[in-house]
């Protein structure tokens, strides 16, 4: 898949686990891209020869030479071996439904070329059906029926349902459980259908165990040694889990207390590798390690939908230290490679927000479609929450795609370019004759008739202080009659914030309450006098969490 994100890295390294070949869909017009890299970077690892698919060959922009020139030095780059780098093309259009084998050929036998190529390139599985059972858990899947099923390839035996098993933990190379086979389900097309017998080679979903995880090795009770796995990449953001406790918390979600927010994040982990977790017992608070503000933010909306009331806080980058050759401790940060493609009046607006985030140019090039191609190495740091501003940036026509590539030495801190917040210092529904007089302070984040209360954050300060204002404020009933009694009040259209916004928009003292029906921002501690006093700390720059390489 070349539009895989580095952000569910975790997955495209499991799945890569269970196949025997991979087939590299890249298009013909846009050429390889910073994603097509990534998952390369990973088959090519693993051992894997690849299959390219040109696809939209049909375009009148596309450019198949060009393109095939720009893979051959993108496998070159990547240490391809010499039978890696012999790859078969295929020239595909998946609008028209066909696939040739050279760009001349028939196009009215559709897909039968793509096919036949798959069968004579890609090797039959090294499977040995005569030695006991064994089998590595890439995902698991939750059955309302059989409960937890273990999806993988059966790396060697035969397995019958009924059969006595045990799950290897790969790290401890201790059982973590054992049991029986009860059920096992194989797919044909989009159905799972049961089966009673299944070898080396095949891909199944086995029922019968509790306590198993990804990357555990599910074996004959004979069998000692755990299956070879990949590691996944390790996280390089994190975020706080609270509970919500926010004056209007409880009013809209099923599920409110830390028990079940942690039996919740348990589960997420049992089937998600690249996520890391850790409580935090004095504020009953969860810390959260992702690959990506994105990762986050996909776990974060799925709870939400799934009735889940929670608070989180801003993400924050994970830090490495390490020992120079003078002895004096380094810190590092995760620096990526961003690509970027936009239209050349729009590249100096973009040159200049990349490079008050750390980023520096590597190369300014030509894109297809008479684009330009930026290429800058910028700390995650000051990628977060750019995404949405490259959007407003280039009025939704360029493209961001990005890839880790290591840590490098702190980079030093970012400029400051938000400013102080507008918090409520009542509670109630805001009206517009309280928010047409805080209208000149700032932007509003509300509207009128939302409930608000203390602590909660309505708007951004037109300076860098935060100031607190009162939102609910009525208008005072009279008999006396005014030139202004009547007088429509007409407000400036708000900008309305959302989760991805918030996430990059929030400052380290403030949190996002996430609810079923609404997502808010308010300051972490509500209360305006434990917040002053909060507030004289030294401003030096926190680091957040370190890792000692």
């Amino acid at each position: 898949n070349a539009l895989s994100h580095a952000d569910f890295g975790g997955e495209v390294e499991r799945v890569l686990s269970m196949v025997d070949g991979v087939v590299l869909v890249v298009c013909a017009t846009e050429g390889p891209m910073t994603q097509t890299k990534f998952v390369l970077q990973k088959a090519l690892a693993r051992g894997l020869k690849p299959l390219v698919v040109l696809n939209k060959v049909d375009r009148p922009s596309a450019r198949p030479d060009e393109v095939d020139a720009e893979l051959l030095d993108l496998f070159l780059n990547l240490d391809a071996t010499d039978e890696q780098t012999e790859y078969p093309m295929i020239y595909a259009s998946a609008k028209e439904g066909w696939a040739i084998k050279t760009i001349d050929s028939d196009r009215s036998i559709g897909v039968k070329p793509l096919l036949d190529t798959i069968i004579e390139y890609v090797p039959p599985p090294a499977a040995n059906r005569d030695i006991p059972f064994s089998m590595l858990v890439t995902q698991i899947e939750s059955n309302a029926y059989l409960g937890k099923c273990y999806l993988g390839r059966i790396h060697s035996g035969v397995l019958r349902t009924g059969d006595k098993i045990k799950s290897l933990n790969n790290v401890t190379r201790t059982v973590a459980v054992e049991g029986r086979c009860t059920k096992m389900l194989v797919k044909r097309g989009l159905e799972q259908i049961p089966v009673d017998v299944a070898g080396a080679g095949d891909i199944v979903s086995i029922a019968g165990l509790e306590g198993s995880y990804v990357n555990h090795t599910i074996c004959a009770l004979e069998v000692l040694e755990c299956l070879p796995y990949v590691a996944v990449d390790p996280p390089t953001i994190s975020m706080m889990f609270y509970v919500n406790d926010s004056p209007l918390g409880g009013q809209d979600g099923k599920f409110l207390t830390s028990q079940l927010l942690r039996e919740r994040l348990i589960r997420e982990l049992e089937v998600n590798p690249a996520l890391r977790m850790t409580e935090n017992a004095t504020d009953s608070a969860f810390e959260v390690r992702g690959r990506g503000e994105l990762q986050m933010g996909v776990l974060i909306e799925t709870m939400r939908r799934e009735g889940f009331e929670l608070s989180v806080s801003p993400p924050r980058v994970i830090y490495k230290s390490r020992r120079n050759e003078k002895g004096e401790r380094e810190i590092l940060e995760p620096v990526e490679q961003v690509t970027i493609d936009c239209d050349h009046t729009q590249a100096g607006t973009v040159i200049e927000k990349m490079s008050s985030r750390k980023g520096v140019m590597e190369t300014y090039g030509e894109a297809p479609g008479d684009l330009a191609r930026l290429v800058f190495s910028v700390p995650t740091r000051g990628l977060l929450g750019y995404p949405a501003e490259f959007k407003s940036d280039t009025s939704g026509q360029g493209t961001l795609n990005h890839i880790l590539i290591g840590y490098e030495p702190f980079k030093g801190p970012l400029e400051k370019t938000r400013k102080g917040s507008l918090i409520s210092t009542a509670s109630g529904e805001t009206t517009a004759y309280a928010l047409k007089d805080i209208e000149p302070r700032g932007k509003l984040f509300v509207v009128p008739g939302m409930k608000v209360y203390p602590g909660m954050i309505i708007g951004e300060h037109s300076r860098d202080q935060d100031l607190e204002v009162n939102p609910a404020k009525s208008k005072v009933a009279s008999n006396i009659r005014t030139v202004s009694k009547d007088e429509k009040l007409t407000l400036i259209p708000v900008e309305s914030l959302g989760l991805e916004r918030l996430m990059s928009y929030i400052q380290d003292d403030e949190v996002i309450e996430v609810t079923p029906t609404s997502i808010r921002s308010r300051k972490k501690v509500l209360d305006p006098t434990a917040r002053k006093s909060q507030m004289r700390r030294g401003n030096g720059t926190d680091f957040g969490i370190i890792e000692e390489i």
